[in-house]
């Protein structure tokens, strides 16, 4: 039954992002300050001090994760004392999507009137200060990679399987063969919807990168657009080393009518569903799909009684572009639209966590001045985490707050057996999915094949990329290596591929 009491109804209110680019990254600001200056600037649009908020949650970070929990130095920092003051569990890229979902959820309940959510990511200040106290040795700085290999190297870790831009050309590969795509057909995708999110960036004053980017240019593999993971190359992957932040406030209907905000400026907020696969990305029963990804997104337009013809426009995230291209699929977005309000991880800017942030508040300000019905679409973790809620200028009937967004079991119901992991397999298998890697000096230096015992078991196994013939079979397109037999040898440093 939809919501008609005011005070139980979530709106946006307010809405605020920020890019911190000084020439030396050493000077710019850290993680704390990017959140409090897209806060400040989020109370502004709304014209609602920060010290009245009751409740605070912020997006996980890791480009000064020294720093700790984060609650109580944003609170000071604002001048608010909020109730409710809490931090993410870890930096997933569905987070901001979940506490506005949250945020929703205790309007609903009664529990609060005003709520802010807020990220920042300062990975360019991070590495510049990085540099600086390398003091001319390795300033090379990667967070992402650093976090993904902290603890002793995995079974998959030790196949070059560590980072999120290792894993999704996984997908990408599979999702490339299950759709009968050509390499060629599959990479014109591709690059057609990474072209349009650079035309979305460059005419959104928030994004990061503002200068289009045309299909040959994402396409074309040089010294500026080097390999990074095949089929991707640097122009199709997340751009983390940005300074960015982004927040927004959320009230209840009633509340934002008190306060005097116009009923124009408010932003309706839907219903949302959150689904997630197997944390271990060996432990997936396919590669090729997400039954966690297709409940998410099929489950809130259930939820918000919508079509795809009710939408607007779409944030389908976009870290890798397996994501929106299977997105977009499942909810029948058309590939030539733009799939993004912010322009995408590449352009707009990929602050790890609290991308999504960005993505709503440039949903909120495309929806106050055209449309009717927005649909955001977030992903977290290695295609782990899946949370999607819809948003609107005007009231969204079949929404009702307080409402579990959780669907695992939904999803759970949908998934196919998992493969049993063997780890010492030798003999006959054959490619299930497959990436290769390259250097920063843009020739490979490693390969993975994640393959299939004759059993149906999976086990993964190197590619010695010094073989030409090899190499040339997985990456020219002439023939498509997913489905294909050979076999798995025993290496003194472990198991390697050979094609039949």
């Amino acid at each position: 039954m939809a919501m008609t009491d005011p005070e139980r109804i979530p709106v946006i209110i307010g809405v605020g992002q920020v890019n911190n680019r000084p020439d030396d990254p050493d000077q710019g600001l850290d993680s704390l300050g990017l959140m409090a200056a897209a806060l400040q600037v989020a109370a502004e649009d709304a014209g609602v001090p920060l010290a009245e908020i009751d409740s605070l949650a912020i997006v996980d970070q890791i480009s000064f994760h020294h720093l700790g929990k984060l609650c109580e130095p944003l609170a000071a920092a604002i001048g608010a004392s909020p109730a409710i003051n809490y931090q993410s569990a870890a930096p997933h890229g569905d987070t901001p999507v979940r506490l506005l979902n949250e945020a929703a959820n205790r309007i609903g309940a009664g529990e609060v009137r005003l709520a802010a959510i807020v990220g920042g990511e300062a990975l360019r200040t991070a590495a510049g200060r990085a540099a600086k106290a390398a003091s001319g040795e390795d300033k090379s700085y990667n967070a992402v990679r650093q976090v993904a290999t902290r603890r002793e190297p995995n079974y998959a870790q030790k196949h070059g399987l560590s980072a999120p831009v290792d894993v999704y050309p996984l997908y990408e590969n599979a999702t490339r063969a299950a759709w009968e795509q050509s390499l060629e057909d599959a990479q014109f995708e591709s690059a057609e919807i990474w072209s349009r999110f650079s035309e979305v960036a460059a005419e959104n004053p928030g994004a990061w990168i503002r200068k289009p980017a045309s299909p040959a240019d994402i396409l074309k593999v040089d010294e500026r657009n080097r390999p990074i993971a095949f089929p991707y190359s640097k122009l199709m992957v997340a751009n983390s080393s940005v300074n960015q932040g982004a927040g927004f406030l959320v009230a209840s209907l009633a509340e934002a009518r008190r306060r005097g905000i116009a009923e124009d400026r408010l932003i309706y907020v839907g219903m949302g569903a959150a689904a997630k696969e197997p944390a271990s990305i060996l432990r997936r029963d396919r590669y090729d799909g997400s039954v966690s990804m297709e409940t998410s997104i099929t489950r809130t337009l259930a939820l918000n009684a919508m079509t795809v013809e009710d939408f607007d426009c779409v944030e389908l995230y976009s870290c890798f572009p397996c994501v929106p291209k299977m997105a977009r699929r499942i909810l029948g977005w058309p590939w030539d639209r733009p799939a993004s309000v912010f322009g995408g991880l590449t352009f707009g800017g990929g602050p790890i966590a609290n991308y999504m942030s960005h993505a709503i508040v440039s949903m909120v300000e495309k929806l106050r001045s055209e449309g009717r019905y927005g649909f955001l679409f977030a992903n977290g973790g290695f295609a782990t985490d899946n949370h999607c809620i819809v948003l609107g200028n005007r009231p969204i009937a079949a929404a009702s707050f307080p409402q579990d967004f959780d669907y695992q079991a939904e999803a759970e119901a949908k998934r196919g057996p998992v493969p049993e992991l063997v780890e010492d397999y030798a003999g006959p298998a054959t490619i299930e999915s497959y990436t290769v890697f390259y250097g920063r000096d843009g020739a490979p230096k490693a390969g993975v094949v994640v393959a299939r015992t004759p059993e149906g078991q999976r086990t993964l196994a190197h590619v010695d990329v010094s073989d030409a013939a090899m190499l040339a079979f997985l990456t020219d397109g002439i023939a498509e290596p997913v489905g294909t037999s050979g076999q798995i040898v025993a290496l003194d440093e472990g198991f390697g591929w050979r094609a039949s």
